[in-house]
């Protein structure tokens, strides 16, 4: 949530930091600024809104060779101007941009700063002027003052400050919060992503919690406790054009049409010896554990969900889910030899980052499933399985979804026993499942019409399926109400004549889904009585189950992996009720795309 970007350099700064901005804009927009220096006189521009708002309110005259930027997604205070980061200091000598939430800012503001007027109500706004005031009352530097300031606070931070009296600096520390340092040729760069500053440069130096960083244009200093820190900088494998929409009008149905693609991609990442498998080390890891946990959020705990049926079905291990701000302050009982497994997309996921800390405290060992090689989780887990879907810049999951899914089920089948392997070849069925994905892709326009007919005017809608169809629900009413705003649940189709079906109006829209064999019989039984009540029903489900009455027929593969294909009309529904209701399909309201506060 929210992005930094920092340049210091030759280069005029102002076009460097908006398109870092740019393609943190995933990481909120409900406001954004910037601050550049020239020749020591500093430039402050800040708008509620988009980032091109800001591009249209931006003097380009200025030479302005260094400044820092920031995206916001709102914690403290309303989105406006004043509330809008870069913040500066009460007497404007310092200026600031932040992530993260800091959980005793209004005790220090007591503490320090009940004689200062400030402008807004962030967090960050009292932090910069923390520091102007030990610089004034200390005499200190702003190194000094800024370092004795991170010492006071509590909670999380990616902080870049610029000081006026230190010309040709700039300052970044991180604690929580994800930081990169970004290497060049007489510049460097300071960015929440590597897809904020790969349009100047593909070398990156991860930044560890507890960790001071000083940045001139030739040089970079990091330092933590005293002790100067040296560390390698790596090579960030993103393509620029994996970042750009080309043809399409959003990501996210870029990111739909990919996924067939990332399906293969996953099948050759994980293919060894003609068979897919996992590395050894985590093989044997998992297969000492007598129990296996799933920690994860939002869509990322849904493909938990789905894992923990494959683990317990293919590889016979009980498993367990958790909702991951809800185990780090209320974790369960936990067996004698339990092994973790960690789902994020953007593996910065602040929930699951608390509740690793506890797992690492009690050490017992972990296991990553991301997106971001070199990420927070990735770092500080035991293992790491990459799932190689590529940069997901849509707010709603989709390709990484499909990913988490297909990679849960590669680790299930490698733990499995060679029975279940002779009688069942995952690669084949996987490498069916990416071409269904393709047929249901080229019917997009069947979909558009389902958008139209059934979500035309509607307030509520519902998802129900049985056992695996059940999983791809609660997915699926996800999709739907983050990007539309229609209210949407996703249900055991059972359940609903336990309370739910109270809510069945005239013309509610009920979408089920049936890939089951065992249970599509009951679930045709939950259709007629929704319908009964004047539901307005709609259905998905696997080509060998239809009847001539069912609205939408999925091509036939494994039941296994029938989560993979059926949630692929579900997407497209979304996105194209929200296309015809008028809203960003990339960027609804309220989300960010990486949630890095807790």
């Amino acid at each position: 949530m929210c992005g930094i970007v920092g340049y210091i350099g030759n280069e005029q700064a102002q076009p460097i930091l908006l398109t870092g901005l740019e393609k943190l804009e995933y990481r909120g927009y409900d406001s954004a600024g910037i601050y550049v220096v020239e020749h020591q006189k500093g430039y402050l521009f800040k708008e509620v809104g988009r980032i091109q708002q800001l591009k249209e309110a931006t003097d380009y005259s200025i030479c302005a060779t260094y400044g820092i930027g920031h995206t916001r997604w709102a914690t403290h205070g309303v989105p406006s101007t004043q509330n809008a980061h870069p913040h500066q200091s009460f007497d404007k000598r310092f200026t600031l941009v932040h992530n993260g939430v800091i959980e005793n800012y209004q005790e220090l503001k007591e503490t320090y700063l009940s004689h200062v007027v400030l402008q807004g109500q962030t967090d960050t706004e009292v932090i910069v002027s923390l520091i102007a005031y030990f610089a004034q009352e200390k005499q200190w530097s702003a190194k000094q003052s800024f370092q004795y300031v991170l010492s006071l606070i509590h909670g999380s931070y990616a902080f870049a400050l610029i000081d006026n009296q230190t010309p040709d600096v700039i300052y970044a520390a991180k604690h929580k919060s994800p930081l990169l340092v970004g290497i060049g040729s007489q510049f460097n760069m300071v960015c929440s992503d590597a897809m904020a500053g790969i349009h100047q440069t593909r070398q990156f130096i991860e930044l560890h919690d507890g960790e001071f960083v000083t940045l001139t244009k030739a040089d970079v200093s990091i330092e933590k406790d005293g002790h100067i820190i040296q560390r390698q900088s790596y090579t960030a494998q993103i393509d620029a054009s994996d970042l750009e929409k080309g043809t399409y009008p959003f990501y996210m149905l870029k990111e739909i049409d990919e996924q067939p693609a990332v399906l293969r991609r996953i099948i050759k990442e994980y293919t060894k010896d003609n068979q897919l498998d996992i590395p050894n080390d985590v093989k044997q890891a998992i297969l000492t554990s007598d129990r296996i946990h799933i920690i994860a959020c939002g869509t990322s705990y849904h493909a938990g969900l789905v894992g923990k049926y494959y683990l317990e079905t293919f590889a016979h291990i009980p498993t367990e889910v958790h909702i991951a701000s809800e185990f780090s302050y209320h974790p369960p009982l936990i067996s004698g030899k339990p092994f973790f497994i960690f789902i994020s997309q953007s593996g910065e996921t602040a929930d699951s980052r608390q509740a690793l800390v506890k797992i690492n405290e009690w050490n017992y060992p972990s296991l990553t499933l991301t997106n971001v090689n070199g990420s927070t989780l990735s770092r500080e887990s035991n293992y790491t399985l990459l799932l190689h879907a590529g940069p997901e810049i849509a707010v709603a999951s989709t390709k990484a979804y499909i990913a988490q899914m297909a990679v849960l089920s590669i680790i299930a089948y490698a733990l499995s026993h060679d029975t279940l392997k002779d009688a069942f070849n995952l690669s084949y069925e996987l490498s069916l499942v990416s071409n269904a994905m393709e047929s249901i892709i080229s019917q997009k326009d069947d979909i558009h019409i389902f958008a139209k007919t059934y979500l035309k005017d509607a307030k509520h809608a519902f998802f129900i399926g049985r056992g695996l169809d059940y999983l791809v629900s609660l997915e699926a009413a996800l999709k739907l109400k983050e990007i539309s705003y229609i209210q949407t649940e996703g249900f055991a189709a059972g359940e609903l004549k336990h309370g739910t079906i109270a809510l069945i109006e005239q013309n509610t829209p009920v979408f089920t889904i049936i890939t089951q064999d065992e249970t599509s019989l009951n679930t045709r039984g939950n259709i007629q009585e929704v319908k009964a009540r004047g539901a307005k029903t709609c259905t998905f489900v696997m080509g060998k189950l239809a009847t001539k009455d069912d609205q939408f027929i999925l091509p036939d593969v494994s039941k296994y992996l029938s989560p993979l294909l059926s949630i692929v009309p579900s997407q497209l529904l979304a996105y194209y009720a929200t296309l015809e209701l008028g809203y960003d399909v990339d960027k609804p309201r309220n989300l960010a795309k990486s949630v890095t506060v807790e």
